[in-house]
């Protein structure tokens, strides 16, 4: 966690207990990105990686509403918001979710929306 903010987000709340303290987090916090990565790693392994996905247009939008914390364990919620098929591409869709993770006490900490474009069955299909 903190290597990664070094490297990639050197504020004091993610790289130095005393500092954190100081800031408006009050401790030593993740980086929100380094969050986004931890998700992105529980939702290849969980369904992604074992998916049809052809990956993501961009993200909509990303909330952190609560500090990840060291030692924090978190848990993921996927919500399928809605599904549409591609106009151009009859052999794509895209899969809009919701993200969320939550800590162990169940405090919502990050929610992400995005697409994913996915391959369809039957793709020849009328719609």
């Amino acid at each position: 966690m903190i290597a990664f903010a070094a490297e990639f987000d050197p504020q004091p709340m993610h790289l130095d207990d005393v500092a954190a303290r100081e800031t408006m987090l009050g401790g030593l916090a993740a980086s929100g990105w380094y969050v986004c990565c931890i998700l992105m790693r529980m939702c290849v392994d969980s369904f992604v990686g074992q998916s049809s996905s052809m990956g993501a247009p961009g993200v909509e939008e990303v909330k952190w509403l609560r500090p990840v914390r060291p030692g924090d364990e978190l848990s993921l919620r996927t919500t399928v918001l809605d599904t549409r098929a591609s106009k151009s591409r009859p052999d794509m869709g895209l899969v809009r979710f919701e993200f969320s993770l939550f800590d162990a006490q169940g405090h919502h900490a990050v929610t992400l929306v995005t697409s994913l474009m996915m391959g369809r069955r039957n793709a020849a299909a009328p719609q």
